[in-house]
């Protein structure tokens, strides 16, 4: 059953970059002083074996040590769980000692330094094993610290060859663990350098932990029975040695007591004594914590709703592994008395008993903690967050749950990687935008989709020259839908190509409709999404619907609005030249008149420039309006200027004295239906570009 987790220590501060290559760069220095060391040791007379033996132990071990503990920092567990880690590592280790003692010839070494080296190397030895069999052994801290045990196992054991004049075989021992401690330790650096990520939990190895130390304590035991020395008084103490551990592990269950008694989740982490990666996933048990923290007195606390983005490619089984680390990093951050559920398998919900300003600051710190990258089954992987926050305070649990969600939502909406908090007005835009979501499929095939048209004027004579064509969703449910909130979900909804596609064959039948009666030159100008035009049929598509309703390629302007055209400008450029070659004029929309928006200018090849209101208003300079400038490139580049969004006689004048030919705007006439356009016509009966 799902229960608040008990405390932990604080996390420490995760190593920045620049403190993982330091201690890279330590290691790598260590495995060369490790190197140099095993080739001097032989060369080396006897007068400097043991000179020469200390310093190279002592360097590469300060060398080690600073570059293992920049990459051993994270949670510390509690007291009890690192004493029952160390009675299960001590039970092996003294196995080991005792096997290196058997091993090394009592008559090679003082018995000081023989006890001495043997232990030494029976610590290295259950370091080493600790460190790739436990369950962060897939991390490059763990190699590294698995690396430097065996580099430094075999070099204790040359250095005590050489020292103590031990048989001429003995030496060769050594070279395994040292070149394979060295090697390990170099990659566990370069891995360590490549991802600065919390290592993926993995079940420990018991058989190896367990069955190797047996091994070679047998095997070493067989080496000293076959050899008929006599058993020594040490061999005794040592072996007697891991009495009191074997009683102390016992002592140190792995299992909480609140977990006999049924109040808390099953440690299933294995015999290091880690907390599980499971979170639990009651949604009863949840919505009851919930109740319980709106009926207190006084009523207090909050929910975030956290959701994971980046996992849906792999499978279930990485998907699994990913959120155990996500609840793993999450539990280190939250509060002693929070609670921790699992929601769908790609989210996670967090009730905290603190209030909104801590619970904000909590979602935070989730936020920095669940986008580092991932390192699982070999593969790093960085996932986007999204969370929600509702107060719990005076909220039934079920309607704090889906304000939860619709902030969440709203989180994903602007971008993800962030924190929403609920309010009353985010409700209502989001359950407009779920409205408009469930609305909008199938509009098109229920003829919901309507076309209104505003007139291009010239500026000298105010006669029209072309017209608009302005997207609106005439929905039964909604009302009408403007293209500002209409094309923002139809593409998150991957559906902008399927209305573009209605508006290009009802606007050419429209502009087909219209010829005649002295419009022949008439254009008609429709907009279009970066999306839309980098599809790889946009320019044939568009050619095949001009010559379906026999439609001069001149007569059709197609718009793209310059804000989103940085993006993806190689592959506006092409499909812009692609029209134009037809014969399809084109136009740049929303033109902002930067020093960038200026430079890229250059590159489109286009043949109206439209800009708005502030660009033709004057600005910090009276004397001279941004417009001047504009209308100044825009000859250069042999670009038609059209001054759009005019709603004042004043702005009208000001874009005509300037020296733009088109205008639009409200001032000038208004957005309408066709037929109210085509009897606008009227009026200029002569009306011709």
């Amino acid at each position: 059953m799902p229960l608040a987790y008990p405390r932990h220590v604080p996390i420490r501060r995760p190593a920045t970059p620049e403190t993982v290559v330091a201690a890279a760069v330590c290691l790598l220095a260590a495995v060369v002083v490790t190197g140099l060391t095993a080739a001097a040791l032989p060369l080396a007379g006897p007068a400097r074996n043991d000179t020469t033996a200390v310093a190279g132990l002592a360097g590469a071990a300060v060398l080690f040590t600073a570059g293992l503990l920049p990459l051993s920092r994270g949670v510390r567990p509690p007291a009890r769980v690192r004493l029952r880690r160390i009675a299960d590592a001590a039970g092996p280790g003294i196995g080991l000692v005792l096997a290196a003692w058997l091993l090394l010839p009592a008559g090679g070494l003082a018995p000081s330094a023989r006890l001495a080296s043997a232990v030494a190397l029976g610590g290295l030895a259950v370091a080493a094993l600790t460190a790739l069999t436990g369950p962060e052994r897939g991390g490059g801290a763990a190699h590294c610290r698995g690396g430097a045990a065996l580099a430094l196992f075999g070099l204790v054991l040359l250095a005590t060859s050489t020292i103590g004049a031990m048989p001429g075989r003995l030496p060769l021992v050594a070279v395994p663990p040292l070149v394979g401690g060295m090697l390990l330790t170099a990659a566990g650096a370069r891995r360590a350098i490549g991802a600065d990520v919390a290592p993926d939990r993995r079940p420990t190895l018991v058989l190896p932990r367990v069955l190797l130390p047996a091994v070679t304590v047998v095997a070493a035991t067989g080496w000293q029975l076959a050899s008929d020395a006599p058993v020594e008084r040490a061999t005794l103490v040592i072996a007697l040695a891991g009495v009191p551990l074997l009683v102390l592990r016992e002592l140190l269950p792995v299992h909480d007591r609140r977990a006999a008694r049924g109040r808390d989740v099953p440690d299933a982490a294995g015999s290091d004594g880690s907390r599980p990666a499971g979170v639990p996933a009651d949604r009863s048990e949840l919505l009851r914590v919930l109740a319980d923290l709106r009926d207190a007195a006084p009523p207090a606390g909050a929910l975030l709703v956290v959701d994971l983005h980046g996992g849906e490619a792999h499978d279930h089984r990485f998907r699994e592994d990913v959120l155990a680390e996500a609840c793993r990093r999450g539990r280190a951050v939250i509060g002693p008395g929070d609670l921790v559920a699992d929601l769908t398998g790609t989210a996670l919900a967090v009730v905290t008993r603190s209030g909104p300003v801590r619970a904000y600051a909590l979602g935070t710190r989730l936020v920095e903690v669940l986008t580092q990258p991932y390192q699982v089954a070999g593969v790093v992987l960085r996932l986007q967050v999204s969370i929600g926050l509702a107060e719990v305070a005076g909220v039934a649990p079920e309607d704090v749950l889906r304000q939860a969600d619709l902030a969440r939502r709203r989180a994903v909406q602007l971008g993800r990687d962030r924190v929403e908090w609920y309010d009353a007005y985010l409700e209502e835009q989001l359950v407009r935008r779920l409205d408009l979501e469930r609305e909008l499929p199938g509009a098109v095939a229920r003829g919901e989709l309507d076309l209104v048209y505003q007139p291009v004027v010239g500026l000298a004579d105010r006669r029209p020259v072309g017209t608009e064509a302005l997207l609106r969703w005439r929905s039964p449910v909604l009302g009408t839908v403007l293209p500002g909130e209409l094309l923002p979900v139809a593409e998150d909804l991957d559906i902008v190509g399927e209305l573009g596609c209605w508006v290009l064959d009802r606007a050419c039948r429209q502009l087909a409709a219209w010829s005649g009666g002295g419009r022949e030159d008439f254009w008609m100008a429709i907009n279009v999404t970066v999306r839309e035009l980098a599809a790889p049929d946009f320019v044939p598509r568009t050619a095949a619907v001009l010559d379906a309703y026999g439609v001069v390629p001149e007569r059709l302007v197609v718009e793209v609005s310059e804000p989103r055209v940085a993006a993806d400008l190689p592959t506006v450029v092409a499909r812009l030249a692609g029209l134009r070659s037809l014969g399809i004029r084109t136009a740049l929309d929303d033109f902002r008149a930067e020093h960038a928006s200026l430079s890229q200018l250059r590159r489109l090849p286009i043949d109206l420039l439209k800009v708005g209101p502030q660009v033709v208003e004057p600005g910090a300079d009276p004397q001279r309006p941004l417009i001047d400038v504009v209308v100044n490139v825009g000859d250069r580049l042999g670009v038609e200027i059209v001054a759009e969004e005019l709603e004042w006689p004043a702005q009208v004048d000001g874009a005509h004295r300037a020296g733009c030919r088109y205008g639009q705007g409200f001032a000038l006439a208004r957005p309408a239906t066709a037929e109210r356009v085509e009897a606008y016509f009227e009026e200029f009966p002569t009306a011709s570009r």
